[in-house]
């Protein structure tokens, strides 16, 4: 907890709302730049000694709803809320999800990373757009499943119930694959709170995976950011990428990029498959 900067930050926002933004009038004695500490104090819930003592540097720490309600009552922006959370020593809370909804700017960059593969996936690992080249490089490693009912591109259900993507990685791979695949949803589940989404698909990994279910009990968590994939594909051979993870303003989604590793026989490889594309593999 930053005591001074909270204080000032406060402070300031107090004195710059106008009493019309907060349905109250001005009136004609009014000296006080801004809303009273009494006004802000009343807005919120609060006791107006309470709240000078957080204007002085000198209360303890706030909670997570008094910081919901005194961001209520000064009008703040998503990013000021946040800001608040932060110097009272809290995480803010969690933004709006963005869904399946993937913006046209970023399906636009999508389609600018001509050299590499690139996706677009959920927090819960559902494939949600990807660049022709990562179309061409996993649609022969991970054909559709149609009868899976919403789960045919979620890359964890997959993993753990498709035996063709398991054959498509070296043995001594799996149980690597298998705990960050875990790992990275416990953490993705923990952000999305009490989300029946998240929910109803690890209830249905854990009954369809005895692997997944004792992983998940085991409670690792680390969130995916930078990691090395090595994947056969059936026309080129061997494929080692590094997958680069960059997170969109939206926890729920992420843009993974795949690369070859400098000097290695895979960029070749992927200037292969650009070319020729996927439909001079299916015949």
């Amino acid at each position: 907890m930053d005591r001074r900067e909270l204080a000032d930050f406060i402070r300031r926002c107090r004195e710059r709302l106008r009493p019309g933004e907060v349905g109250l009038s001005a009136g004609p004695r009014r000296r006080t730049p801004g809303l009273r500490r009494e006004e802000v104090a009343l807005l919120a819930g609060m006791s107006a000694d309470y709240l000078m003592r957080l204007e002085q540097a000198r209360s303890p720490q706030p909670s997570p709803q008094v910081l919901r309600s005194l961001g209520q009552a000064l009008r703040l922006s998503d990013d000021e809320r946040d800001h608040l959370y932060l110097l009272a020593g809290h995480r803010p809370p969690a933004g709006p999800l963005a869904g399946a909804h993937v913006r046209p700017g970023l399906l636009y960059l999508l389609d600018q990373l001509t050299g590499v593969p690139a996706q677009v996936l959920s927090d819960l690992g559902d494939v949600l757009a990807q660049n022709p080249l990562a179309e061409t490089l996993f649609g022969d490693i991970c054909p559709p499943v149609l009868h899976d009912h919403g789960t045919d591109h979620n890359v964890v259900w997959r993993w753990f119930n498709d035996p063709r993507i398991r054959a498509a990685h070296p043995a001594e791979d799996h149980d690597y694959w298998s705990r960050l695949q875990v790992a990275d949803l416990r953490a993705a589940v923990a952000r999305r709170g009490a989300d029946p989404v998240a929910a109803t698909l690890v209830r249905r990994l854990r009954a369809g995976s005895t692997e997944f279910a004792e992983l998940w009990d085991r409670h690792e968590v680390a969130v995916r950011r930078t990691s090395r994939m090595r994947v056969q594909h059936p026309t080129v051979g061997m494929l080692e990428l590094d997958l680069e993870t960059l997170l969109t303003p939206a926890e729920d989604q992420r843009l993974v990029m795949l690369t070859a590793p400098a000097g290695s026989p895979t960029a070749g490889y992927l200037d292969l498959l650009r070319v020729v594309g996927r439909e001079s593999f299916a015949g």
